[in-house]
């Protein structure tokens, strides 16, 4: 009973991961897609091999999740509870990418957990939620605002006396390093939250100790990362590549090198989870306020926003409601 629990959370995390590549596909590739500087089928193709790679790439999130955020719980309950959290975060991923909402899968996952924890009776570490949750969550999206705008005004300035259609021609070319650069970043945040979990799972089961991850969990959850985003997720790119703002090359260029910098900081300067959704969101939206303010679409941002805040707890309450259910059935 033990190992079937144990295959069943993994298979969960795994398709958690799926449902991850899928719904965030577009944070790499909407942009450039938008923008005409790739194609879809080729930007997909380079969206997962790059989250491929960056899965490699960096073991600190991962460890962050095992251990900062819930106490480790115990036996068939730390199952059910662990069960309970992917199956929460999976739902709401379903759920945004059904109605094109770009929301945070690292938010979906780290509220299924405290959902699934509180449920269950088990210890969340608050410090560690809200140091490496709450304050990234909050500052992140400001960081790549205020930064988006900031090099999207030095782009303008640099290329002032460049010709219009030459600037962009050869932006549309850099868009494709950018792009690259942002899909390895995904690759090395949020393959990271799967590894944390199966980490989980195998302590709890008595399979693993510590929060080194083993060479198998890296390599799989790459795998089913990378196969969740060359199946794409369209709803969520059309919302970021086109309704939020007309995106063209030189802000697409500028949005995804500021997204992926931030990625790239806080998976090695802090060892925190950051949505990559969060990020390049509001890199578009600061650099589309460079043109005027009312070139952003606010009330579309407005949508997004609310999205953001009420992942956590709506990931957390459904995780919540199937441990109660499971618990029933197994406990």
């Amino acid at each position: 009973m033990e190992i079937f629990g144990l295959v069943l959370v993994i298979g969960v995390a795994f398709g958690f991961a799926y449902t991850n590549g899928f719904h965030d596909s577009a944070n790499a590739i909407a942009t450039s897609v938008s923008t005409r500087a790739l194609t879809p089928k080729a930007a997909l193709l380079m969206a997962a091999v790059m989250n491929l790679a960056g899965a490699f790439l960096g073991t600190g999130v991962a460890a962050t999740v095992t251990k900062g955020i819930i106490e480790t719980p115990s036996g068939t309950q730390g199952m059910v509870i662990l069960w309970a959290a992917l199956i929460g975060a999976v739902v709401w991923n379903l759920i945004t990418w059904y109605f094109g909402l770009p929301s945070s899968s690292t938010h979906a996952l780290i509220g299924g957990m405290i959902g699934a924890a509180l449920a269950g009776g088990t210890q969340v570490i608050w410090s560690g939620v809200w140091d490496k949750v709450v304050v990234p969550m909050v500052t992140s999206p400001i960081v790549g605002l205020i930064f988006g705008f900031l090099m999207m005004l030095g782009i303008m300035w640099a290329f002032r006396k460049v010709n219009p259609h030459r600037a962009k021609r050869n932006f549309r070319m850099a868009q494709t390093v950018s792009a690259a650069a942002m899909a390895l970043g995904h690759g090395l945040q949020d393959s990271q939250k799967t590894m944390g979990v199966v980490v989980l799972a195998l302590v709890i089961s008595g399979h693993h100790t510590g929060t080194s991850i083993p060479l198998w969990v890296k390599i799989s959850t790459a795998l089913v990362l990378s196969l969740g985003t060359w199946a794409g997720g369209w709803r969520i790119m059309r919302t970021l590549g086109r309704r939020i703002i007309e995106l063209d090359p030189p802000q697409g260029f500028a949005s995804e090198s500021v997204a992926a910098t931030i990625l790239y900081v806080t998976s090695y300067a802090f060892k925190v989870p950051v949505s990559t959704t969060h990020v390049i969101t509001s890199a578009i939206m600061g650099v589309g306020a460079t043109k005027r303010v009312r070139a952003v679409r606010w009330g579309v941002a407005k949508n997004i926003v609310m999205g953001w805040f009420i992942t956590l707890p709506a990931a957390g309450l459904v995780a919540a409601l199937v441990y109660w259910i499971s618990w029933a059935i197994v406990g």
